[in-house]
């Protein structure tokens, strides 16, 4: 199996034209619309070998931006097509996901300079950066909250049971009750985070927030090179002022951990969140080499014969076989952690460790297909069929 040339060609097989946007769909089977990281994603990977379409994926983002800056995560582009979503609003959600978009552009002009592009696209980047800051940050504690579990991009993670009230082992329509209450919750407070939905659930996530400081410092870049000093100042100063809250209020016993409500409890679920904060450097290197020999690479938690389980297998939660029962994120492999991880070991110098992580996913590929995720254990695919993440390894290089 030519891994590259099947991804491209997926990545073609994928591409929509809606009027002037073009945008590239997750899969075709389950996923019909545009999502905001995937888009991202998808950008870093067209960057590679095709910018001008990498930069219409970032156009065609943002053209559904809304007023306060929110960007959503998912646009309906197409009429009559069954909305996965209740909350959506003028074809589109009213939910964002975690905030690839700066990191996306800033790796398209890194392959492919193109000033004019970054200048068509800052002042929306800014405007979202600011939306997340100003919103979704109600005490200034410098720490972004998520109002729904979609919101960090992992619906189901057991991170999020406690405070959603589920039990470890709730059954998948047990699990979407709890949701759908939320999302009607979400309605009433007309999805205003600063005076209602933090009454609801009002989580700040570890791989939101270390996403977040690392797409901050793109923004810094972005903003740098293009001369706008106060964008530049905007965008480091709170870098550095989240990445400084996540170690004074998540993280403890040498981990970063989620937390929820005004006290900030951390939410002790061990799940692949652990490993996002080497993305952004958030670890010194001592806690780093404690991560990654302790955790990452322990057969008995997260380092499975096919790559990194998502929830340690140590957790009640743990399912290998998740998606049969409608549990995608609590337990199988996911192409995102994989890249991000893989990401982070290089940063910390880990090549050994993330070539290992690039080996076990191009086999996952070659033995299972581009799936949406796969069985750690047994490497089978799960979820839907021809899903763009899988293109990924793409990326998955020692530069």
């Amino acid at each position: 199996m030519n891994i590259q040339k099947e991804a491209k060609k997926l990545l073609e097989k994928n591409r929509r034209i809606t009027g002037e946007h073009q945008y590239t769909i997750p899969s075709e089977e389950h996923y019909p619309y545009q999502w905001l990281w995937d888009s991202c994603f998808h950008a870093i990977i067209l960057a590679q070998y095709d910018p001008e379409a990498a930069r219409a994926e970032l156009r065609s983002l943002l053209s559904k931006q809304f007023r306060d800056g929110m960007v959503p995560h998912i646009i309906y582009w197409l009429p009559g097509i069954l909305h996965m979503f209740r909350w959506g609003v003028e074809g589109t959600s009213s939910l964002t996901q975690p905030p690839m978009i700066a990191y996306a552009a800033w790796e398209i002009h890194r392959r492919n300079p193109d000033k004019a592009f970054l200048e068509s696209i800052y002042p929306e980047l800014l405007s979202y950066y600011r939306f997340l800051i100003e919103k979704r940050d109600p005490r200034d504690h410098h720490l972004i909250g998520i109002i729904n579990p979609d919101e960090s991009g992992e619906d189901n993670s057991p991170r999020f049971d406690a405070p959603l009230s589920a039990l470890h082992d709730i059954s998948y329509k047990e699990h979407l009750a709890l949701r759908t209450r939320l999302v009607d919750a979400n309605t009433e407070c007309n999805f205003d985070a600063e005076t209602c939905m933090r009454n609801y659930f009002w989580v700040k996530d570890v791989p939101f927030n270390a996403i977040l400081v690392e797409n901050l410092r793109a923004l810094g870049h972005i903003a740098s090179f293009l001369k706008h000093g106060d964008g530049e100042h905007f965008a480091n100063l709170h870098a550095g002022l989240i990445a400084n809250a996540m170690r004074e209020r998540l993280f403890g016993g040498g981990l970063y951990w989620s937390a929820a409500g005004a006290n900030y409890t951390l939410l002790k679920v061990a799940t692949w969140a652990h490993f996002a904060p080497l993305f952004a450097g958030l670890y010194s290197e001592e806690e780093a080499e404690h991560v990654v020999r302790t955790h990452l690479l322990d057969p008995e938690t997260f380092y499975a014969p096919f790559g990194i389980r998502t929830v340690s297998k140590k957790e009640p939660s743990y399912r290998a076989e998740g998606y049969a029962e409608g549990f995608s994120w609590r337990g199988p492999i996911w192409m995102l952690s994989h890249w991000l991880i893989y990401r982070g070991l290089l940063r910390y110098g880990y090549k050994t460790e993330a070539a290992d992580i690039r080996t076990k996913s191009i086999a996952l590929l070659e033995k299972s297909g581009f799936r949406e995720c796969f069985n750690p254990e047994t490497g089978e695919g799960q979820g839907a069929k021809g899903f763009t993440w899988g293109a990924l390894v793409l990326d998955m290089n020692d530069e």
